[in-house]
């Protein structure tokens, strides 16, 4: 079985998922292993998305945007 390895979680987080742990019974592994699952599982599966279907996006119509105002570069 392959492994993950996370760097740079916040403080908070770690403390969050400690307690989540702890509320389900589980070690912080078996917590994230589940959550991993959970999420893997509610994702659709490759053949499921159709790559022809349009999204459509709503924006306030304010009219015309600059380059700064799109990327935040100056134009550089």
């Amino acid at each position: 079985m392959k492994s993950i390895h996370i760097r740079d979680v916040e403080p908070w987080v770690l403390q969050r998922l400690r307690r989540r742990a702890q509320l389900h019974h589980r070690s912080m592994q078996g917590e994230l292993r589940a959550i991993l699952e959970e999420a893997a599982r509610r994702t659709p599966e490759l053949d499921d998305v159709d790559s022809d279907d349009i999204v459509t996006v709503s924006v306030p119509e304010s009219g015309a945007w600059t380059r700064e105002e799109m990327y935040g570069d100056d134009a550089r």
